[in-house]
C-alpha cells in the first residue's frame, strides 16, 4: 500500500460519522484526506469513502466559521467589523 493508501486507511479506521473534536482537528483531517486522495493510489471505494468524509468536514468546518461570525456579530452590535491587526 502506498503512503497516500495508509494516510487515508488511518483516517477512515475510526468512525468515518464521528464529529471532530475541533475546527482544528477537522481541518486537519481533510487536509490528510486531501493529500492522500490528490496522490491519486487510492482504491475507488476508499477514494469514494474520503471524498464523503472531507464533504462531512467541509461542513463541519463552514458550520463553526459561521458560528463565528455570528458571535461576532452580536459582540459588535450586529455590525461585523473588519479585523485590524493592531
Amino acid at each position: 500500500m502506498c503512503p497516500s493508501a495508509d494516510i487515508a486507511a488511518a483516517t477512515l479506521r475510526g468512525d468515518p460519522s464521528s464529529e471532530p473534536a475541533s475546527y482544528e482537528a477537522a481541518a486537519a483531517e481533510l487536509e490528510r484526506l486531501v493529500a492522500a486522495m490528490e496522490g491519486g493510489q487510492l482504491p475507488l471505494d476508499q477514494l469514494l469513502d474520503s471524498y464523503r468524509r472531507g464533504a462531512d468536514l467541509l461542513a463541519f468546518c463552514r458550520s463553526r466559521l459561521k458560528a463565528v461570525e455570528d458571535q461576532v456579530r452580536v459582540l459588535d452590535e450586529g455590525q461585523l467589523v473588519p479585523w485590524r491587526d493592531t
